[in-house]
């Protein structure tokens, strides 16, 4: 039996001729905690909308255990899903709203207390089946539209931004707890969201999606650290983004400087694009003439750093992150380790942008 639960195979999707959706070539596994993540308007809310039925594809189509599952209904899929807006019933109670579902499927009346009573504590709301819905909090009535998903037991949940409506501290709270729920149930959760802080936190796998396409997928430690292209790089975090030549393998020419990487397989003297993350850089202002340098344009605050921009002498600027303070028209120096550097390909969105730089200047 095939470890994947979903299969997009070859899908694309389009809405009066306007395609949202290219090739998506995409296989979610069981037991998996997978995010869609990307900017609005990216079609990430389409491919959910697609595996839970609200949506057909345009061409290719959708596997579920293995099985085709285009033009099949939404309630004859083995999915449920959660929205931002919970879309409970106010005139039902906490017990009753996540009932609804096994009472339509007429299950008897023990069975169905058991359930929900088991719901309700996975959930963290024992003893608040009596509620009225209009008196809990925001995160709680959040907690009752995924029991009510959970308690007829698919085999995918789908989440649509369902965090969005929270305050920070409820939303960060709600991410740990929405994996522990994932993990005590052992089933697979597919997450919509344009927060990069949920995908890193909550995932199993992450697949960043713009324009329609998957740009990446992987771990959000590969994301995070092995950015396919710039847009993944700068969409993921915050980045230094610099155009460079990889002179041969582990050497990259950028910043007028060469430095020794960790990266290899390029052809010589090929044009890439290099990534340096603003807290693997460590600027003093003891400077010595192996150093990059620069003068610090601005310093911020963020509570557990300083942001600093630094006007390179190189006419690059620089965003650093650092727990120590340095002046506005300071000098400052730093260096690079291998490990600091992530030489990518350069991106189709790049070379469009290299091309019409050519252009301008003929």
């Amino acid at each position: 039996m095939s470890e994947h639960i979903i299969d997009f195979l070859g899908v694309f999707k389009e809405f009066d001729g306007v395609e949202v959706l290219s090739n998506i070539n995409l296989y979610i596994k069981q037991n998996e905690f997978l995010t869609l993540l990307g900017p609005s308007g990216c079609g990430k809310t389409t491919l959910l909308r697609m595996i839970a039925g609200f949506e057909e594809p345009t061409r290719g189509d959708i596997h579920l255990f293995g099985e085709s599952i285009k033009g099949l209904p939404p309630y004859k899929r083995r999915v449920n899903t959660v929205f931002q807006k919970y879309a409970l019933f106010p005139h039902l109670n906490v017990f009753d709203n996540i009932a609804f579902g096994l009472k339509i499927k007429k299950m008897d009346k023990n069975t169905i207390k058991s359930k929900v009573s088991d719901m309700l504590r996975l959930v963290g709301l024992s003893g608040y089946g009596d509620r009225d819905i209009a008196k809990l909090s925001g995160g709680q009535q959040q907690r009752v539209a995924i029991a009510r998903a959970l308690v007829n037991e698919p085999e995918v949940l789908l989440l649509d931004e369902p965090l969005g409506a929270l305050d920070l501290k409820f939303r960060q709270e709600m991410q740990l707890e929405l994996k522990r729920m994932q993990k005590s149930l052992g089933i697979t959760f597919v997450y919509v969201t344009h927060d990069q802080e949920e995908a890193l936190t909550m995932s199993d796998a992450i697949a960043v999606m713009n324009d329609g396409v998957i740009q990446q997928l992987g771990t959000p430690e590969q994301i995070y650290n092995e950015p396919k292209n710039s847009f993944v790089a700068d969409f993921i975090g915050e980045s230094n983004i610099i155009s460079g030549i990889m002179i041969r393998d582990y050497y990259v020419h950028f910043a007028d400087n060469d430095f020794v990487c960790l990266d290899r397989g390029f052809n010589e003297n090929e044009p890439v694009q290099v990534v340096v993350r603003p807290e693997d850089i460590n600027i003093t202002k003891n400077i010595t003439d192996d150093m990059i340098t620069g003068t610090v344009s601005s310093i911020i605050f963020m509570g557990v750093h300083y942001e600093i921009r630094i006007n390179g002498d190189n006419g690059f600027e620089w965003l650093v992150h650092s727990t120590d303070y340095f002046g506005t028209d300071e000098r400052v120096g730093f260096t690079l380790e291998p490990d600091d550097i992530h030489v990518m390909e350069v991106s189709q969105y790049d070379k469009m942008r290299i091309d019409d730089v050519v252009e301008a200047a003929r």
